[in-house]
């Protein structure tokens, strides 16, 4: 069956953020963003009850990307909410779905369908993560329903931000999740209790510098100098392209306004990653439940680590500084770098596809809105055509570039991981510009219409 309606019914009973019927100010909206990033850092320091010991994180390499804690109750993070995502695009952009996404009631349709997939995969990855090895605990069916619990308040703050804050959700959390990790990684005074070495990067190179003997580089996975270099790095080179654009001139001609409409180099954003990483975060999680019992489909995990198949090679193998001459690294790192690149061009074009960004959308949003480009007829075929000229080529070449970006910075070893890093950057500049439209349309009332905002 193509349609959805049949799960109209089911939809009716799911609880629901209700949108504002009214105009919400900015400082509205800023206080409903703080007050939900507050909990969010409140339920990551609940812990799971009912586990008597935790083995190692198979998500240890994605957990920023995910925004959750491996002891907490929000383990799942956002992964029920990508994944339920990433299923219903490739289900309509397959044509497997017949929902036009234009259209207010097949769009209602399938933000319903989300929700519930959402809710549906909350509790089963809840139950192959405790099933998994992850944890050891004789109260398993307890442990999945607090992880449950937690992917669903996650998609209902995300909901809150969405609806009655600033930005996305999702992105909030990524960002809290991985500044944290920044943070702490570069700052941090405290010493491991294992080897006793201090755990912040920088105070450690500090302390090293003054023994006279500079640890540039440190083992046991602790964050050292060079993390923090090319931490800076990587956001120095993601706010540089993030800021690169190529501007269509508008002409608003019943007020003689002109304007311009910004086609950004990055055009999908981190939306191709954070969907590549949450694909793969699924894969590692079905190869390690599968190989826990004897089938190697995916790939043999030990411990909580890949070591063959697929999931070995859609997980990054660790710093070339320290690895870069262990045998068969160069090819791991090579396959691993161009299926992230391949994945990202891939989601990137689904985006616009299915989120109404393409030419022909935004011709049509431009066009109605009354503005047309200077020096052309005011016909939204011409629209089209100049749109034409760059979205597509953009679209490949963004996605293409943040998916190399950010495999290329998770084997410096960035702090927060470099895909985490990737995101985060992207991320705050989006949510800057959110704030720039948002005071605009506090003073502009027409440019609040132009946004679709009410």
């Amino acid at each position: 069956m193509s349609r959805l309606e049949f799960i109209d019914p089911i939809l009716r009973f799911l609880p629901e953020v209700e949108k504002p019927k009214r105009h919400v100010t900015f400082k509205e909206k800023f206080m409903w963003t703080g007050g939900v990033l507050v909990l969010y850092y409140f339920l990551l320091a609940i812990p799971v009850y009912g586990i008597e010991k935790r083995s190692l994180d198979m998500f240890g390499a994605l957990r920023a990307v995910l925004a959750g804690s491996a002891g907490s109750i929000l383990a799942l993070g956002i992964g029920p909410i990508v994944t339920a995502s990433i299923v219903l695009q490739l289900l309509v952009g397959g044509r497997i779905l017949d929902l036009d996404l234009t259209d207010s009631h097949d769009r209602a349709l399938f933000q319903g369908t989300q929700k519930l997939l959402t809710i549906i995969l909350c509790f089963f990855e809840g139950l192959v993560y405790t099933y998994s090895g992850a944890y050891t605990t004789s109260v398993p069916m307890l442990v999945m329903t607090q992880l449950a619990i937690g992917g669903i308040l996650v998609m209902f703050l995300d909901e809150v931000v969405s609806k009655w804050g600033i930005g996305s959700g999702v992105g909030l959390f990524i960002a809290a999740g991985v500044s944290t990790r920044i943070v702490q990684g570069s700052l941090n005074f405290l010493k491991d209790p294992n080897s006793g070495q201090i755990l912040g990067a920088i105070p450690a190179f500090i302390v090293s510098v003054f023994k006279g003997s500079p640890e540039i580089l440190r083992g046991g996975n602790l964050p050292d100098i060079v993390s923090v270099f090319f931490t800076v790095v990587v956001f120095l080179v993601v706010v540089y392209f993030e800021s690169m654009r190529v501007e269509i001139p508008l002409s608003y001609s019943r007020v003689g306004m002109r304007g311009r409409y910004p086609i950004r180099f990055i055009y999908t954003s981190n939306i191709p990653v954070i969907l590549t990483m949450a694909l793969f975060a699924n894969v590692q999680l079905w190869a390690s439940v599968l190989s826990s019992r004897g089938i190697y489909i995916l790939g043999n995990v030990v411990n909580g680590r890949p070591v063959s198949g697929i999931a070995k090679y859609i997980r990054h193998p660790g710093d070339l500084f320290h690895y870069y001459m262990t045998p068969g690294y160069w090819i791991h790192a090579l396959i691993y770098v161009s299926i992230v690149v391949a994945f990202c061009i891939v989601f990137a074009l689904l985006w616009v596809e299915l989120t109404s960004v393409g030419p022909r959308d935004v011709a049509k949003q431009i066009h109605a809105s009354g503005l047309h480009i200077p020096g052309f007829r005011k016909d939204i075929r011409v629209i089209e055509r100049v749109l034409d000229r760059y979205i597509p080529a953009v679209t490949v070449i963004g996605g293409a570039f943040v998916g190399l970006l950010a495999s290329f910075a998770d084997l410096t070893n960035a702090l927060g991981s470099g895909t985490g890093v990737l995101l985060t950057v992207g991320i705050v500049y989006q949510l800057y510009q959110e704030i720039q439209k948002e005071q605009a349309a506090e003073m502009f009332p027409v440019i609040r219409e132009f946004l679709g905002r009410t």
